[in-house]
Parts: structure tokens; C-alpha cells; sequence
């Protein structure tokens, strides 16, 4: 099956009122493991990388065990660079055969943003590639990018449709409320602004800072028309923890094998959990393989 582009993945999943998770993998061994989850839940998935992975990893080998991988499992796979300011990290990830790039210029005034965006548009658009961007600023941390409580801000719903308009993106990540990481205390999701959002822009909505949301509050995100839900975090998180544990509990066992099953089974229980989470069980349909 290969890469296929994320914006058929997430026009269906918009359509058919479910999500997408997106899974942040740092490594190699990783994309197996959520792309063996997804294929017995016969789920798309897309995975994400965030710059950092692509400057470990190396972006064409990224895209070699993805692809490689997606067509072992046949499973609907998108790859998308997340959360990049770099334009020549963006070029090269396209050149590669990511299907999908966001461009993240929220820290800039809105003129700037949309300029950054639609440069980034006029070399993905004739090519297929999804380009993701965002409006206001997701709190927390995200790779090398760190934002504050007091520095976060919300999405300006008016804006979006602006934005939209003027850029054509056809992924749009605004800010409303989540934030990167696990969290301190509460999200506080404006469920409102998301409806309005919804309301005034066609393009699927992302929902960034998935870790950790509560399942009803990321349904109802889902319900209001955001189709791509990020997660990373815990993840990353279920799979360490598994490993720590491992050595608590065995600390003469040194076997990679033994202590990379336990991951993979955390890991593929996590993936799991949020694949139901989201809707997307049992959507692995025709038109979107062929979209």
C-alpha cells in the first residue's frame, strides 16, 4: 500500500465523523509497532515525525521503513513532518516522500504566518503532499519548540476562515485550549471556539496535545470536526515505562529481545486504546485506499 497523501485520510475521516490519530515515533522499531496495532485494528494511521527524528533517523530512512512497513501491514499510512519552522527541513522531507508537512509559523503576526504558509503550499500543493498549519500558539513542548502558559494563545475563529482562504491549506491546527506534554492539571478545552471554528472552515481540524485529553472531551473534539488527533507523549511514555519496569523488575536481563517485546506490547496497547479512542476501528474502506 504503501505512503498515500493524509488529505483524503482526513476528508473521509471528516466525513464520516471519526478521527485520525497521528503517533509521534522516535524510532525505528516503533513504526512496526503502531502499524501492526493499526493493521489488527484495521485502522488508517498516520505516523508523524518531529524534526529532531528526521535529523536522527534522516528523513529517507524514515520514509524506507514506513513505506516497507505500511506495505507489510497494508495499512492506509500517512507521514507527516510535524511542528517543522525550517523551510529546507520541509524541502527535504518532501523530497523524501513524506505525504504530509506543517509548516508552523504561529509564533509569527498573522501577514507572516499566511506568507510562510503559502510558500510552503506553492511547493507541496502540485505534488499531493498535505501541508498542516497552525493558528494561535499549543502550549508546552514540542521537540526544540517551547511555549508558555502565558504566551499560549487561543485561535481567533474569524481568522481561520481568513487564513483558509487566503493560503488554501488543507489542514488547519488551531490552538483551543490543548497543550503539548502531559498535563499538570485539567485541559481546558474551548469546546465552543472549536464548534465556531468548525462552523466558518471546511478544511479538517487537528487537534494538538492529544496525550492525556480525556476520552469524552477528545470525542467531542472529534464530533466538532477535528479529524486528525495528535499523540505523542504517552506513547513515547507507555513504551519507556515498559522498559524501565522491565529492569526493576529483572535487572540481570540484558536480552534487547526480551525487554523490546515488553514495549512493543505497551506500545500496541496504547495505540489501541486511542485507535478506539478516535472512531477509526474498522475503517480501513476502499475510498480512501483509492482516494
Amino acid at each position: 500500500m504503501g505512503i498515500i497523501s493524509t488529505t483524503p485520510l482526513l476528508n473521509q475521516a471528516k466525513k464520516g465523523k471519526y478521527g485520525i490519530v497521528a503517533f509521534n515515533v522516535h524510532s525505528f522499531d516503533s513504526i512496526y509497532w503502531v502499524l501492526e496495532a493499526a493493521a489488527e485494528m484495521r485502522s488508517p494511521v498516520i505516523l508523524q515525525t518531529t524534526v529532531g527524528t528526521v535529523k536522527s533517523l534522516g528523513a529517507e530512512n524514515i520514509v524506507k521503513v514506513v513505506k516497507a512497513a505500511s506495505e507489510y501491514y497494508h495499512v492506509p499510512t500517512g507521514l507527516h513532518l510535524d511542528h517543522c519552522t525550517d523551510y529546507e527541513v520541509i524541502k527535504q522531507a518532501i523530497r523524501a516522500g513524506y505525504s504530509s508537512v506543517m509548516i508552523d509559523a504561529s509564533m509569527h503576526p498573522f501577514a507572516e504566518n499566511v506568507r510562510r504558509t503559502q510558500e510552503v503550499m506553492d511547493l507541496a500543493d502540485s505534488l499531493g503532499v498535505n501541508v498542516e498549519a497552525e493558528l494561535g500558539k499549543v502550549g508546552g513542548v514540542e521537540d526544540n519548540i517551547v511555549v508558555s502558559e502565558e504566551d499560549a494563545q487561543k485561535a481567533v475563529p474569524t481568522e481561520c476562515k481568513e487564513f483558509v482562504q487566503m493560503t488554501g491549506v488543507p489542514t488547519l491546527a488551531p490552538a483551543i485550549g490543548t497543550a503539548h506534554g502531559i498535563y499538570k492539571g485539567e485541559p481546558n478545552i474551548d469546546f465552543s471556539r472549536i464548534e465556531q471554528i468548525g462552523e466558518l472552515v471546511d478544511t479538517p481540524l487537528v487537534l494538538h496535545g492529544g496525550s492525556a485529553v480525556p476520552e469524552e472531551d477528545v470525542r467531542k473534539c472529534v464530533s466538532l470536526g477535528m479529524a486528525k488527533v495528535n499523540v505523542s507523549t504517552e506513547l513515547k511514555n507507555a513504551y519507556s515505562e515498559a522498559i524501565r519496569q522491565h529492569f526493576i523488575e529483572e535487572p540481570e536481563s540484558l536480552d534487547p529481545r526480551a525487554y523490546l517485546q515488553k514495549a512493543k506490547e505497551a506500545a500496541k496497547a496504547m495505540v489501541a486504546s486511542k485507535i478506539r479512542m478516535v472512531g477509526s476501528e474498522g475503517k480501513v474502506v476502499p475510498s480512501i485506499i483509492e482516494a
